[in-house]
């Protein structure tokens, strides 16, 4: 079974991405909707896999994701955002794709939050990571590596440096053996989640992989967001958050991935 961990903060469009979520699944999934700290204006469906974790406080993004990997069922683990939409059958397709030490990510594209559908934008498949004005580490669109590989049967699954970490899954033993949970203290309650783990898997030996054989659209910035600027509770990230990430790894990034992707 699959487990799917929405962390959801006030988002008028969580239903809407159950329902994608729900009507394109192939395979047993269980939908854990992570309400932090609050109830939504209108109730979710009544449907035997929806699963609802309500926290009594605002704990932020990250400690959302984490309660709902606390109750998650599943041999497979997916996080995703509270808007998006996804391909038919994107459950099993990133299933036969996730090795024991993978992180998989699929296609990117961009969705219209009033319409619901794709917007007429490029899709985003692989990511570089850079360190972004020597303040903070960022994923970038990798334009370059995109063209060199674009429709090429033998890159349909492939290693990638970074992703948003709006959609991502792996093997629940590899969230609990080398993931643990996701840090609050330091990096704070929101954002640089995608970082943590995917250096955390590089260390272990595991690999960040971006399918291409099946997608998923996220809710473009020009449409308002709920958790972009935190809570009175829990604040937005701050320099020393991205300061904080920095510096736990960056001597490893650039002494080891750097050299290792030969950027």
């Amino acid at each position: 079974m699959l487990s799917i961990v929405i962390p959801s903060y006030k988002d008028p469009l969580l239903s809407k991405t159950i329902d994608s979520l729900l009507e394109n699944a192939e395979g047993e999934i269980e939908v854990i909707a992570v309400l932090d700290g609050y109830w939504p204006v209108v109730p979710l469906k009544d449907d035997p896999r929806i699963v609802q974790v309500h926290l009594g406080k605002n704990r932020g993004m990250r400690g959302a994701i984490n309660a709902g990997v606390a109750v998650a069922k599943g041999d497979y683990l997916m996080r995703t955002d509270e808007h998006c939409i996804f391909a038919k059958g994107y459950d099993t397709e990133l299933i036969r794709s996730c090795e024991d030490n993978y992180i998989v990510t699929p296609r990117r594209y961009f969705l219209d939050a009033v319409k619901w559908e794709i917007m007429d934008m490029p899709f985003v498949d692989y990511e570089k990571l850079v360190i972004q004005s020597g303040k903070k580490f960022s994923g970038c669109p990798w334009k370059s590596r995109t063209q060199e590989r674009l429709d090429q049967k033998e890159y349909m699954v492939d290693e990638t440096m970074a992703m948003q970490g709006s959609c991502w899954l792996m093997k629940k033993t590899w969230w609990d053996e080398v993931i643990g949970e996701l840090q609050n203290e330091g990096y704070g309650p929101l954002y640089q989640d995608s970082h943590e783990m995917v250096f955390k898997t590089w260390e272990k030996g595991g690999k960040l992989m971006v399918n291409k054989n099946t997608w998923f659209a996220h809710k473009h910035r020009s449409f308002s967001r709920t958790h972009s600027n935190g809570t009175a509770e829990n604040p937005s990230n701050n320099d020393a958050c991205w300061a904080y990430s920095l510096n736990v790894w960056r001597y490893y990034y650039e002494n080891t991935i750097k050299p290792l992707w030969k950027i």
